[in-house]
């Protein structure tokens, strides 16, 4: 079997696009000239230019196509820091997905795929790559949409009575809340004085009692106003690019379990 082919074969193994052939994934591999590291980590490009160079410049990572994306499988990403990746893809517009073990590639390049789908395409010098692990909480609010309007119909229920207007100033204030711990804390992060936000804080009480007092539902309150505020922004982006983010989000399959991160949007 030629090389460029083999390669290509592993590329779709990896990737969860074709079965495992019957000489195994090792000879695959061996046809390949591309070992099977423990780890990898996936690369999606918005353009195919130039992808052989940077995929040599990325530990002759191996190159194919996802449902038309172009898409890189870096080996061994602990030797390819962080500062190395953003410098290789500085000017283009590209996602990097998630370290995952090598036979759960398909994993890193699901993820990688659907967050390019919601960072904005920025072309030229000023461009930069889009990280999974910086939007991992984002990400796993988004990866059932029903279950996150379930949330937020839960939970912020008493919002829908007020006009749009009174509704964002007291979710705003209500997240903001949340994340800073007390008044002066939101205060800052408004930028308004305390005293107002003490005053929309006894709105909110008012809206939803004693469950302001539980951490438990504060917990979900606040999963709930990240979900309204993630969902917003991505129908917002949709509606802008069309059908194609709907398209690679149905592709999406649950996670599983993912390390937290704080996330204060995409």
């Amino acid at each position: 079997m030629p090389v460029a082919r083999a390669r290509q074969d592993l590329f779709d193994v990896l990737a969860g696009q074709r079965d495992v052939p019957d000489e195994g994934l090792d000879g695959l591999a061996r046809a390949a000239g591309w070992p099977v590291p423990d780890t990898v980590q996936a690369v999606v490009l918005a353009t195919p230019a130039e992808a052989p160079q940077l995929a040599a410049a990325l530990g002759h990572a191996l190159i194919g196509t996802v449902e038309g994306d172009t898409c890189l499988i870096v080996p061994d990403p602990a030797t390819q820091t962080r500062a190395r990746l953003e410098a290789a893809l500085k000017g283009r517009a590209a996602a990097v997905g998630h370290i995952t073990g090598a036979t759960d590639a398909g994993s890193s390049l699901r993820w990688a795929r659907y967050l390019l789908t919601l960072a904005p395409s920025r072309v030229g010098p000023e461009a930069r790559a889009a990280f999974v692990d910086d939007h991992l909480s984002a990400l796993l609010l988004l990866q059932d949409e029903s279950l996150a309007d379930a949330l937020t119909a839960r939970w912020l229920g008493p919002l829908d009575e007020l006009t749009p207007r009174q509704s964002e100033r007291l979710e705003v204030t209500l997240l903001a809340w949340l994340e800073g711990g007390g008044a002066p804390e939101a205060a800052k992060l408004l930028h308004v004085h305390p005293q107002t936000v003490r005053y929309r804080l006894r709105q909110i009480e008012k809206l939803f009692g004693p469950v302001l007092r539980d951490p438990r539902s504060r917990f979900e309150l606040e999963m709930a106003l990240r979900s309204r505020r993630l969902m917003a922004h991505v129908r917002s982006y949709r509606a802008r690019v069309g059908r194609r983010a709907r398209t690679v989000a149905s592709t999406i399959r649950p996670l599983g379990m993912a390390r937290e991160a704080r996330v204060n949007g995409l």
